[in-house]
């Protein structure tokens, strides 16, 4: 293992990073907040930090092989989440443990969207922008913005990008090199976040919400500037422009890459996981709006307007929350829409979950055995969208998802030991690994009043739904760390 290869990068990485507490400290100064002065230490100490791991290792220029890219991706994330805890540590009021900060900055990093803190409408505008901003670096992933750098001091991005980029094909790329890649990527980033603040803008919130929501909004995250979320606008064209953008960031970034080239929307209309994912968005909705108005919870308009926000947000897992917590919803409904959430967004996107693509592929691996039944001899080939798939991609979807529940049965029961009840558990586990924010029972209205070992496990949990399982965990096998 090449470390000081991995140090200079690490150091790199929080120099950058070290950057995102200037627009909160401007927020803070046009605010006229004491909370300045919080940013200008995380900042100070961030800048050393990077230059303390980058300038013994500077002029080493060895390029960096898959394993490091492995290691480096998750340092990243751990390194960085502690590292954007300082500013809720250093806060007055509320004051939060180290615990309680790291899992707020983990939970913002990973765009998961859990919170411990209540009262945020309360809290001052620099600390809420910078919550905000959390989520809207985490959604791509600060990884693909630093292989636009990296090359340029002389140190390869490539590995960095495929165990980034979420989805279960990492070679692909967008344009040929790795950098015009991550430029391409953040340039269309830039576009639906300003596309989203000019709508949320013009819908009724205002300057300072509607920013603050196109950042988590397009991330995918869920964070909010109230405690009610998007039912604090009670505005149906805020929820409406809220489902748009939810659904277009759920959506393979390359597909929005390819619009913008060729200048056409038809391609959209062609992929087939993004005829997957309108499918179980509309099949979800459906049976969330016809059980809200039949159990007489909502009238018409309203089982319509709460149901379908409610089911694009959880299931894209970015986890805004409309006039009332689904986990009051009747009958089987809550539990409906977390179950969705373990689908998630597409490959590719900022959502979490285990990719509509995947999904799709072990449902159509599952109706080719049932016709095996019946058709023992014969030979069938699975396709999708008219392509046939490899036995290679098939046999890595049915790991990872035996991998992700096997994952999410351990944690669920270690989670039982920390003396969580079962609800509780189920749904707070189920909300952190797919990086979806609500969650039910005791943590229905916020994380804070879990015992700091659960929220360890949950803060794991974020990272390794962030990482999609197998980034993480291979790290913890002997193989990896042998020559």
């Amino acid at each position: 293992m090449q470390f000081q290869v991995i140090s200079p990068i690490l150091g790199i990485l929080l120099l950058l990073f070290s950057t995102s507490s200037l627009p909160p400290m401007f927020v803070a100064l046009i605010y006229q907040e004491r909370e300045i002065s919080i940013f200008i230490y995380t900042f100070l100490l961030t800048l050393s930090l990077g230059i303390l791991l980058w300038f013994p290792f500077r002029n080493i220029k060895d390029e960096l092989r898959n394993r490091e890219g492995f290691l480096v991706t998750a340092l990243f994330w751990i390194v960085l989440g502690s590292v954007g805890s300082l500013p809720f540590l250093f806060m007055e009021s509320p004051s939060l443990s180290i615990t309680d900060a790291l899992f707020e900055s983990m939970s913002g990093l990973t765009t998961t969207g859990a919170t411990i803190l209540t009262n945020i409408e309360d809290l001052p505008r620099s600390i809420l922008f910078y919550r905000q901003q959390l989520q809207w670096l985490g959604g791509m992933g600060i990884v693909v913005l630093a292989v636009a750098i990296l090359p340029m001091l002389g140190i390869g991005g490539m590995q960095l990008y495929r165990t980034e980029t979420p989805g279960p094909v990492k070679d692909s790329k967008l344009t040929p090199r790795i950098t015009e890649t991550a430029k391409a990527l953040w340039f269309l980033y830039l576009f639906l976040t300003a596309a989203c603040a000019l709508a949320y803008w013009l819908a009724g919130m205002n300057l300072f919400d509607a920013i603050c929501h196109s950042f988590s909004t397009i991330a995918i995250g869920g964070f909010s500037t109230y405690d009610g979320s998007m039912g604090a606008f009670n505005s149906p064209l805020i929820m409406s422009v809220a489902i748009f953008f939810m659904v277009v960031a759920g959506f393979n970034f390359a597909l929005h890459f390819t619009a913008w080239r060729y200048k056409s929307l038809s391609h959209y209309f062609q992929d087939p996981e993004v005829k997957w994912f309108l499918g179980i968005l509309g099949v979800v909705g459906a049976i969330t709006v016809a059980t809200l108005y039949f159990s007489d919870t909502y009238s018409l308009t309203k089982s319509f307007r709460y149901g379908l926000f409610e089911v694009v947000s959880v299931a894209t897992t970015t986890g805004y929350t409309s006039s009332s917590s689904f986990s009051s919803w009747p009958m089987f409904l809550p539990f409906l829409l977390f179950f969705t959430s373990f689908i998630g967004g597409c490959a590719g996107s900022t959502a979490g979950g285990m990719k509509v693509i995947r999904v799709a592929l072990i449902a159509k691996q599952g109706v080719r055995e049932l016709r095996r039944l019946v058709h023992p001899n014969a030979i069938f080939t699975i396709k999708l969208g008219g392509r046939p798939i490899s036995p290679r991609v098939g046999e890595a979807v049915w790991g990872f998802f035996a991998t992700y529940i096997l994952v999410f049965v351990l944690l669920f029961l270690v989670l039982l030991g920390t003396g969580l009840d079962f609800v509780t558990a189920f749904s707070t586990i189920a909300s952190c690994l797919n990086n979806l924010g609500p969650a039910l029972g005791e943590a229905a209205t916020s994380y804070q009043t879990l015992p700091d070992s659960a929220k360890w496990v949950l803060s794991f949990a974020m990272l390794l739904g962030r990482l999609e399982i197998f980034t993480l965990l291979v790290l913890f096998t002997p193989t990896f760390w042998r020559y």
